[in-house]
C-alpha cells in the first residue's frame, strides 16, 4: 500500500475512536486520580474502542484520540500513561503504532489475534464478525494481565458480547443465504473480509482509498460487469463522497447508489441516534439484502 493511500485509510478509521465514546458513553481519558483507580485503555479506532468498552465496562475508562468528523493525518498522541494500547497493527496507522511501541505499558496489535491478516491490502478485518469476536477474546485476556483483581468479570463480559456477536453472524449467515446474486459491487476495497465470511464476490473500482482518482478502465470494466450479473445496486459508504459509486452506476445503465458502512467511523447523526458496531452491522445486512435480492 502506498504512503498516500495509507494515511488517507488511517485517517479514515481512526476517525470512530471517539464516535463510538460518544455513542455508548466512553470518557474522555483520565488524568491521574481522574480515572478513579480503573484501567485506562487507549485504542486507535470503532471496532477496538467498541471492544474494551464492552468487556472492560464499569472497570476501564476508555480513552480516545481524534473527535469525529476529522482527518487526523497529523494526529499527536501521549498513550505513555495508560495501562492497555489496543492497535490494529501492520503499520496501518503509523503515529499511533510509533507511539506504542515506545511507551513501556502492554500493547495489543489486533492484527496478530484477528484470525490472521489474509488481504494484504485490506485491514477491515472487524467486518468479519468471527474475526471481531477473536478481537474480544484478546481484550478480555490483555485486560485480565493488567488488572487480575477484575479477570473474571472481563472474561464474563467477553463471553456476554461474544455471544451478541455470534448472533449477529448467525443472522449474516442466514440472511444472505438465499440471494439471487453474489456480486457485490462498491466504490472502494473495504469489504473483502465480509464478502469472503459470506460467500460474496466483492468487486470495487479503487483500493483503500476511497478519494482516489476513478481508473476509466476499471470503471468500465466494473460497469460491464454489472450489467453482465444484473447487479441492481453500487455502494457508496458513509462519510465519503459518493461521487465514484454514481460513476459506475451511470455508466452501469442507472443502477441504484447505496451506502454501506464500513465503520470506520460514526457520523454525527448516528451518534445521536446511539448507533453502535452491532446496530451498523445490522444496517448493512439490510442494504445488502435488498440490493442482492435475498429472500
Amino acid at each position: 500500500m502506498d504512503t498516500r493511500r495509507r494515511a488517507r485509510a488511517a485517517g479514515a478509521v481512526v476517525l470512530a475512536v471517539v464516535a463510538l465514546a460518544l455513542a455508548i458513553g466512553f470518557s474522555g481519558g483520565r488524568t491521574g486520580a481522574d480515572s478513579g483507580g480503573r484501567t485506562e485503555v487507549v485504542a486507535s479506532f470503532f471496532p477496538l474502542a467498541d471492544a474494551a468498552a464492552h468487556v472492560g465496562g464499569r472497570h476501564v475508562v476508555v480513552r480516545n484520540l481524534t473527535p469525529p468528523g476529522t482527518e487526523p493525518h497529523d494526529l499527536e498522541l501521549s498513550i505513555d500513561r495508560t495501562d492497555l494500547a489496543v492497535v490494529l497493527g501492520d503499520d496501518f496507522q503509523p503515529a499511533i503504532e510509533a507511539a506504542a511501541r515506545r511507551r513501556r505499558g502492554a500493547t495489543l496489535v489486533a492484527l496478530d489475534v484477528a484470525g490472521g491478516h489474509l488481504r494484504a491490502d485490506d485491514p477491515h478485518v472487524w467486518l468479519d464478525p468471527a474475526r471481531m469476536s477473536e478481537i474480544v477474546d484478546a481484550v478480555a485476556s490483555r485486560l485480565a494481565r493488567v488488572d487480575p483483581e477484575h479477570a473474571r468479570t472481563y472474561r464474563t463480559r467477553a463471553d456476554r458480547y461474544n455471544a451478541v456477536l455470534q448472533t449477529l453472524e448467525r443472522e449474516y449467515a442466514d440472511g444472505l443465504a438465499g440471494c439471487s446474486r453474489r456480486l457485490l459491487v462498491t466504490s472502494h476495497d473495504a469489504f473483502g473480509y465480509l464478502a469472503d465470511a459470506f460467500d460474496l464476490d466483492q468487486r470495487s473500482v479503487s483500493g483503500l482509498s476511497p478519494d482516489a482518482e476513478p481508473d476509466a478502465r476499471k470503471v468500465a470494466e466494473l460497469a460491464d460487469l454489472a450489467r453482465n450479473k444484473a447487479v441492481t445496486t453500487v455502494f457508496s459508504e458513509t462519510l465519503v463522497s459518493p461521487r465514484v459509486a454514481r460513476t459506475v452506476a451511470r455508466e452501469a445503465g442507472g443502477l441504484r447508489v447505496a451506502t454501506l458502512n464500513p465503520l470506520e467511523s460514526l457520523s454525527a447523526g448516528e451518534l445521536r441516534a446511539g448507533a453502535d458496531y452491532v446496530s451498523v452491522m445490522r444496517a448493512n445486512l439490510r442494504a445488502l439484502r435488498t440490493a442482492l435480492g435475498c429472500t
